[in-house]
Parts: structure tokens; C-alpha cells; sequence
């Protein structure tokens, strides 16, 4: 029988269609590719090292977040329709309190957590491959990029991926352009002055500015 697989099996002749032979092994791959990336997700998230060969095996989450994020910056979106991206795209459920004004760019999503009256103005980058965690109360300013990723000095080995974690801790304020590095933790109440480059730890209750970050003064609470 043309176009068919025929099988026996205990007596029993099955004819499978290989149309439908083949959209099954394809279903099968894609789930099969869709628990390694979730495996990956998970273990990023605990803090696992993880291959070189990740971002391959993460490419169809990567490419479905491009799909979300087209989707988010194209044309207006009530608040409700924003949370209801975002939560696709960060695959977490939002309180009801969290508000973003798009654009918004960033390449996985997955490794993003956003706590509660979380504010992110226009046109803001999140690098969060290695992890990037915004508490209660946090204001982003336009045009902030926080990037937990970056790539080796030595030219040999500048295709691979070197990650680190950043939390912005309970009410901090990342003022417009601000880049937040690699590794950092910015404290509670603190503000990090626009345009500044932030390569290391602000303590809670401080004001840092400049290129880099420098303290400037304490904050009264």
C-alpha cells in the first residue's frame, strides 16, 4: 500500500498513514525538546552551570519569547493585556500591581522574577539568562538594560557564555539608561543615578552615579 506503513502485530494488521507516522514522530520531538529546555530553565534557575550546547537546546524557548515580545510591542495593549504578555513571557503569574510601558526587549524571559508594585518604563533590555530578580517595589527607569550575561576576554573562547545573577533589592530605583553588570545586587531603598554603569554591589539606603557606579550619599529612612 503506496504512502502507508503496514504492521503486524499479535494477528492484528495496522496500516498507519506515513503522514500521520510522520506528525507524530515530529510531536514527539518537539515535546522531547521542550522538556530539555524546561530541564535547562529549571536548572539555571537552582544555580547549575550549565553547557556551552544550553543555548542550542533553549533556541525554540528563545524563539517563542521573540514571538511574545513582537506581539507585546506591536500596537496598544491595555495594562490587564501587558501583565497577561509578560506572564507568558516570564512564566510567572503578576500581581495585579505590576505595570510596564513598552518596548521591552529581552532574549529568554524564563529566568525573570517580579515581585509586587513593579514598575518598568519604556524601551528597557533584560539579559536574564542568569537570573535577574526584581523585589517588591522596584522602579526601572527608561532605557535601563540589566544583563547577567557576558562572554569571556580571551578571543578563543568568546563564543561561549559567561552568566551571573542580579537582584534589585525591596524599593531600589534604577534611574533612565542605567546598565546594571554581571553578578550585582543593588540594595533596598538604594537609586542608581541615570546613565550610570553599575559593576558592583550599592548597599541598601545609598545613591550611587557615574561611569562606574560610585557611592555619592546615604539616604535618610
Amino acid at each position: 500500500m503506496r504512502n502507508s506503513v503496514i504492521e503486524v502485530y499479535k494477528g492484528v494488521t495496522l496500516v498507519i498513514h506515513t503522514f500521520f507516522l510522520k506528525l507524530i514522530l515530529h510531536r514527539e520531538e518537539k515535546t522531547m525538546k521542550n522538556n530539555v529546555a524546561t530541564d535547562i530553565i529549571e536548572r539555571m534557575r537552582n544555580g547549575e552551570r550549565i553547557s556551552e550546547t544550553a543555548p542550542e537546546l533553549l533556541c525554540n524557548e528563545i524563539e517563542n519569547t521573540r514571538r511574545l515580545i513582537a506581539e507585546l510591542n506591536t500596537g496598544y495593549h491595555t495594562p490587564d493585556e501587558i501583565r497577561a504578555i509578560l506572564e507568558r513571557i516570564w512564566g510567572q503569574q503578576l500581581d495585579s500591581t505590576v505595570r510596564m510601558f513598552p518596548p521591552f526587549y529581552t532574549a529568554l524571559g524564563k529566568m525573570t522574577t517580579v515581585g509586587k508594585e513593579v514598575f518598568i518604563n519604556f524601551g528597557c533590555t533584560f539579559l536574564d539568562q542568569g537570573g535577574i530578580t526584581l523585589e517588591d517595589g522596584v522602579f526601572i527607569g527608561p532605557g535601563v538594560k540589566i544583563a547577567t550575561e557576558g562572554h569571556p576576554e580571551e578571543p578563543e573562547k568568546r563564543h561561549s557564555l559567561i552568566t551571573a545573577p542580579i537582584v534589585i533589592r525591596r524599593n531600589a530605583w534604577i534611574g533612565a539608561g542605567a546598565i546594571i553588570l554581571p553578578g550585582v545586587t543593588v540594595g533596598e531603598n538604594a537609586i542608581v543615578a541615570a546613565g550610570a554603569i553599575v559593576k558592583k554591589d550599592v548597599a541598601d539606603n545609598t545613591i550611587v552615579a557615574g561611569i562606574p557606579a560610585r557611592y555619592i550619599r546615604h539616604i535618610n529612612t
